[in-house]
Parts: structure tokens; C-alpha cells; sequence
């Protein structure tokens, strides 16, 4: 019979890449975000606001054929504790909708991350493990986990609590979108003339840390999802090695055509503030795609990442112990996406 899944923040890095993906494997897919989408073949998309419990019933009820729940939304505020109501409520609310009513459904996929292992709060036990302890709360991943467990229990579907490291692919005007941030830094380092400096903590430069291919992460994320043995689990998602930025980069300079100067730890939110100015002279002068300076500015997330200056990095070996044995070059995946956004346009 024909899987459909709904994927719910369709329009995200983790999102587009799964869209695409399951679209690949003839899935029937129906995409779920604030904005919508365009229908194209076997994937629809339906403009929903997931806070509100009522649009969501209203607005879902007749996907009654759900095979699959994918979850991969996300919405960010201002503290720790700010972020455990509406995240909570969408994942409620999308489940409480369909479940009830599809009776074909078999599994829930519910998107985290290293959070889980308390790794935004500071120095955490590296290689992070699925079986680690939870940390003192606030934390929405660890409620939303909670919820599906309590909820499957009696049911015949499954879930999986899926833990990637920083998810790496295009996608535009998304708030965690670190090869944007990467590569709009450098391209305007080029343009100003000047060397390409590692802006983070001191520390960071030297860390270890991990990546996850968006590819990668759906390509896993539907093997979990159609195989029994791995229902009702956390898994690491991660690329199978790890780095430091002290060695990749001056190799992302190099693909930047730029030199590289000492790291001097500076605030990309701040200083790359008032640079939305010279983003619309470089689309003048180099023809690129009208991209506005608000879809490929995450600033926020660069300082996030690029303040760890601790280990940052989880042990993936249990998924490929379960049989998934994909793994991606970091350095290689870097510059493929780089040469994305260049071929797309998005930058010079």
C-alpha cells in the first residue's frame, strides 16, 4: 500500500530535504507550515497555524490515510523556558488531529537534538548517548518525547526521538542555517577586501564537533521510521566524523578564494547588523538571485555554534548497529552546499 506521510515544518532545512526525499521514493507527501506550498506530483502542502488547536482539527481531519508523521517544527523565543509552551502545543496539537482518525498510521518521528544532552547549556559528556541521563528542565525535546511515549502506549503505531548535530543543506530564511551564515560571511569578507577570521569564543577554534548532512538525516530518518526494530527509540544522527574548526577553516577559505587571519572573537549579530546594505550592492554588482537580507541571516545561530567552545559531538554508532551505514564527508558536504547557493544564485 502507498505510504503518505505528512511532514510537519516542511519548509525548513530538515523539512525540504525529507519532502524531497520521500517525493524520490513515491511517497505521497503533504507538506504542514505557517506559509504552505505549491503542489508538484505526490506532494501537497496545507498552511496551518499548529498553536491553535482548532484551525489544526479543523484543517487536518481528512488525512484519515496517514501512514507516517514526520515532526521537524520548530519555533524560537527568547529563553529556555519560553520555548517549552509552543513547541509543545504544535506537536500536540498536529498529533491530536490526525491520530485519532488514521487508523493506518505506524510511526510518529519526532526531530530533536543535542539539547537532549544539555549541549546549548555548556561542557556536556561527549560522545553524548542515547541512554544519557536527561538534564534539569526547562527543555520542550525532553516534553515532547514524554508526550508521544505516554501516548503510544496501547497503540499499534511506533515513534523515534531522532538527535542530529547541526543539520547542514539549503533552505532560506530558516533561523539554524549555518552553511548560510558561513557563506554569506565570507562572500562579504571578499567583497570588503579583507581576510576570512574565525568570529567565535576563544576555545571554539580548537573544539571538537560534528555535523549532519541534511541528506544524510532524511535518508535516516525514513530508514528508522519503516523499520519495526527501531520503534520506540532515540537515535544520533550524525555525518561519522568529526572536526575542528581550527582545521576546516582555512579550507573554507580556500574555497572562498580568501586569506585566513588569526581568529578575533565578535558578535555576528552585532557587526553583521548593518550590513544589509552592502547585501543589495552585491546583488547589483554580481547579478544574484533578489535573496532579502533576512533569509540569509542567522546570525544569531552562527554565535550559538561558534560559541561552543567546548566538545561537541554524540556517538552514532547504535543506528549503524540497526543497519543504517551511510555516512558523509563533513569538508566535502561544506563545499557542496557552498557551490549550491553559488549555483542557485544566492551568493557571488
Amino acid at each position: 500500500m502507498t505510504k503518505k506521510a505528512v511532514i510537519v515544518g516542511a519548509n525548513g532545512i530538515i523539512g525540504s530535504n525529507l519532502t524531497a526525499h520521500l517525493a524520490a521514493l513515491d511517497w505521497e507527501v503533504v507538506g504542514l507550515s505557517r506559509s504552505g506550498g505549491n503542489t508538484s506530483g505526490n506532494v501537497s502542502h496545507i498552511a496551518v497555524d499548529l498553536l491553535d488547536a482548532t484551525e489544526a482539527k479543523a484543517k487536518l481531519a481528512h488525512l484519515t490515510d496517514v501512514t507516517h508523521i514526520f515532526y521537524a517544527a520548530y519555533q524560537d523565543r527568547p529563553s529556555w523556558a519560553e520555548l517549552v509552551p509552543p513547541n509543545l502545543a504544535m506537536l500536540v496539537n498536529v498529533v491530536n488531529a490526525i491520530e485519532p482518525v488514521a487508523p493506518r498510521l505506524e510511526h510518529i518521528s519526532l526531530m530533536q537534538g543535542y539539547k537532549v544532552y544539555g549541549a546549548h547549556l555548556g561542557p556536556f559528556k561527549t560522545p553524548a548517548r542515547e541512554t544519557d541521563a536527561n538534564h534539569m528542565p526547562p527543555e520542550f525535546n525532553i516534553d515532547q518525547q514524554d508526550f508521544l511515549e505516554a501516548l503510544q502506549k496501547g497503540k499499534r503505531w511506533t515513534w523515534s526521538a531522532l538527535r542530529p548535530s547541526v543539520v547542514i543543506g539549503f533552505a532560506l530564511g530558516n533561523p539554524m542555517n549555518l552553511a548560510s551564515v558561513i557563506a554569506v560571511y565570507a562572500s562579504m569578507s571578499k567583497e570588503l577586501g579583507i581576510p576570512l577570521r574565525f568570529p567565535g569564543k576563544p576555545g571554539a577554534y580548537d573544539s571538537l564537533l560534528e555535523m549532519t548532512d541534511a541528506g544524510l538525516l532524511a535518508r535516516a530518518t525514513v530508514f528508522i521510521a519503516t523499520n519495526p526494530r527501531c520503534g520506540n527509540q532515540a537515535f544520533n544522527i550524525n555525518n561519522g566524523d568529526i572536526f575542528r574548526w581550527s582545521e576546516m577553516w582555512p579550507k573554507i577559505a580556500r574555497y572562498f578564494d580568501l586569506e585566513v587571519a588569526p581568529p578575533l572573537p565578535m558578535s555576528l549579530n552585532v557587526i553583521m547588523a548593518d550590513k544589509e546594505d552592502l547585501w543589495q550592492q552585491m546583488i547589483e554588482k554580481h547579478d544574484l538571485a533578489k535573496t532579502p537580507y533576512n533569509d540569509v541571516s542567522s546570525w544569531g545561530f552562527g554565535d550559538a555554534v561558534f560559541g561552543w567552545d567546548y566538545d561537541f559531538f554524540a556517538d552514532g554508532t547504535k543506528l549503524r548497529r540497526a543497519g543504517f551505514h551511510d555516512y558523509v564527508d563533513t569538508e566535502e558536504m561544506f563545499m557542496r552546499v557552498f557551490s549550491d547557493l553559488r549555483e542557485r544564485g544566492i551568493i557571488p
